[in-house]
């Protein structure tokens, strides 16, 4: 059962999606920083509540500022398919090592998938913003991941991304096509 605030986010979503002239989208995701979760719906059928981390540094869109950015984006790129459970990632690619033999396991690792997202809020979380700085989440490297760190789910915890574990990464990927709207707040 999404939270009422999941719900009212949902409502955001197509308001934004209207207003920016964008197509429907069946998938949506909704990730409250505040409540440290991630709301799956498709077609306005609430599916799943996932556990996730967002930044330490708290939200914000500013390049290099380790925020997780806020408001509405959707998945540009889906990274990993058929990678093993616990791959890390280093730039976007598999490096052949699982995290569990990581040299330096305490590293927050980038794990089994990655859906790459590209904000759609030009001069908020695309493009540069009235100030002349970098704002877009998508040049920031800025994704939805697998982490090694599951058991910090539920508290912030990354540099900026949106952070699952790599069981429930692997299952959102799966669902969760190119394109699909993705509202952080």
């Amino acid at each position: 059962m999404p939270s009422e605030e999941a719900e009212r986010l949902l409502g955001l979503i197509e308001e934004r999606r209207k207003a920016l002239l964008l197509d429907t989208s069946d998938d949506c995701l909704v990730v409250s920083v505040v409540q440290q979760t991630l709301d799956h719906f498709r077609s306005g059928k609430h599916l799943r509540t996932y556990k996730v981390s967002t930044a330490r540094a708290g939200i914000g869109c500013v390049a290099d500022s380790l925020c997780t950015p806020t408001g509405l984006h959707r998945i540009l790129e889906r990274i990993g398919a058929g990678a093993s459970h616990g791959m890390v990632f280093k730039a976007r690619v598999p490096t052949g090592t699982l995290s569990k033999d990581w040299s330096t396991p305490d590293d927050n690792l980038i794990t089994t998938r990655i859906l790459r997202l590209d904000g759609l809020e030009a001069g908020y979380n695309k493009g540069k913003n009235a100030q002349g700085q970098s704002v877009d989440t998508h040049s920031r490297f800025v994704y939805i991941h697998g982490t090694n760190q599951a058991a910090k789910l539920g508290q912030p915890n990354s540099h900026g991304c949106i952070l699952l574990s790599d069981d429930d990464v692997t299952e959102l990927f799966d669902a969760v096509p190119s394109g699909a709207l993705v509202y952080i707040a």
